[in-house]
């Protein structure tokens, strides 16, 4: 789908739709746990739907109806499983270690760039668990079931890694260690697994670089979980606040988990204003915006809303300790380097990081979605904000994260019109 979206900043008050990252865990802890689990305040999307259907691959009952999703796990999961996981990394980084607790044998496949997103060293760790992997990458197939023991991951490649083998060892019988040989990025993330998994009577120890996990043969459904409102999607209309006129999201947590809440104190430091104006609803206004430096090891998924604010700031912004990019969705450092440069602006990308020059985005022309649903929602905004007419190739791509982005984009007065 190309959508041409003309000028026109937007402003007004949008709500935050569903946390994508919370309901990942939430469906995943369910499937885990005994009896019926409510998860209310739900919302479909492209890699939520790949866990749906995995998990219904292996035995699990999914019944949804409106906001809410009720999961049922099966009495005895379904061996020989054949689990597609569409473009979904989450899905499957968390699955992979999950299904090899709960069957003895099961099948991966992927989509688009997914086969070549590395999985590499949490293989590795699941052979040393007893499990025999048949491939390094996407199509594979797992034999054997993943044992308790002792376990060692690093930190730096994918906090999802370190998520998915916490959930599995959660119900292995027996007790197990998870210990991280390099310092943890994204560390919120995991934190996110752990508050998840102690809702659901998981027993977990952490400490720096150290979890001791207690197995169980099932977790405890609590019965009724709400699912939280996401951050990382509400930052590309945050940022918009920053560019022209306000821009408020209702619904979300001041004191959430997500890391991407950093958002406000990293468009604070660009000089954005940020005012709580309810207990749920925070606006961003426009200010007089300078090149700061941007760590993105805890948040990269800010990288391109991000990456827009700092195309209209005055001076040099450098965003750093950003390699990790590089294996997303797209290599979401060259990629975000040519939109900005295809908008009119200047970038430069480095082997770990990305340098953006400030000065006029005037946008015009046509700009690849490069199929990155976080490229899109970025671009989008840059285009709403720009002063000619832009033509945005592959817009259908949000469908991975936010299928109604572009609802909320003209709720908040964005022009735009299908090509």
């Amino acid at each position: 789908m190309n959508l041409q979206i003309d000028p026109s900043p937007l402003s007004g008050t949008v709500p935050a739709v569903p946390s994508k990252s919370d309901a990942h865990r939430l469906l995943i802890c369910a499937a885990l746990s005994r009896g019926v689990t409510e998860l209310t305040g739900f919302a479909r999307s492209g890699d939520l739907d790949a866990t749906l259907r995995c998990l219904q691959c292996l035995g699990v009952s999914i019944r949804l109806e409106d906001d809410r999703c009720l999961v049922t796990p099966p009495e005895t999961f379904r061996d020989g499983a054949e689990l597609p996981c569409g473009l979904s990394a989450s899905t499957l980084r968390f699955l992979l270690p999950v299904a090899s607790v709960l069957v003895e044998h099961s099948t991966f496949s992927g989509e688009g760039r997914l086969p070549e997103r590395p999985v590499g060293e949490l293989l590795s760790a699941l052979a040393s668990g007893g499990v025999s992997v048949s491939a390094s990458r996407l199509p594979l197939s797992l034999s054997g079931k993943l044992r308790a023991g002792r376990y060692r991951l690093p930190g730096n490649v994918s906090s999802q890694y370190v998520s998915g083998l916490l959930m599995a060892l959660s119900v292995s019988p027996g007790d197990s260690t998870l210990e991280l040989t390099t310092p943890l990025e994204s560390a919120a993330y995991v934190d996110m697994t752990l508050a998840c998994l102690a809702r659901f009577g998981a027993e977990i120890h952490a400490e720096p670089g150290l979890y001791r996990i207690h197995g169980q043969a099932r977790l405890r459904s609590p019965g009724s979980v709400s699912v939280d409102r996401d951050w990382t999607n509400a930052a590309p209309f945050l940022c918009a606040g920053a560019l022209g006129r306000p821009v408020a999201v209702s619904g979300l947590d001041r004191d959430s988990l997500q890391g991407d809440r950093a958002i406000l104190d990293l468009l604070t430091h660009f000089g954005a204003k940020v005012d709580w104006l309810a207990k749920d609803t925070v606006q961003v206004s426009p200010g007089v915006l300078h090149g700061i430096d941007v760590d993105l090891r805890a948040v990269p998924d800010l990288l391109p809303p991000l990456a827009v604010v700092a195309a209209h700031a005055q001076g040099v912004t450098n965003f750093l300790h950003a390699a990790r990019l590089r294996l997303k969705e797209s290599d979401r450092l060259e990629t975000v380097a040519e939109m900005l440069c295809t908008l009119g602006g200047q970038a430069v990308a480095g082997p770990d990081s990305l340098t953006v020059i400030g000065g006029p985005l005037p946008c015009g022309g046509s700009v690849s979605g490069f199929s990155d649903h976080r490229l899109v929602m970025a671009e989008a905004v840059a285009a709403a904000s720009g002063s000619r007419a832009t033509v945005l190739l592959g817009a259908e791509a949000v469908e991975k994260s936010y299928p109604d982005f572009f609802r909320d984009f003209t709720h908040l007065g964005g022009r735009c019109h299908v090509l």
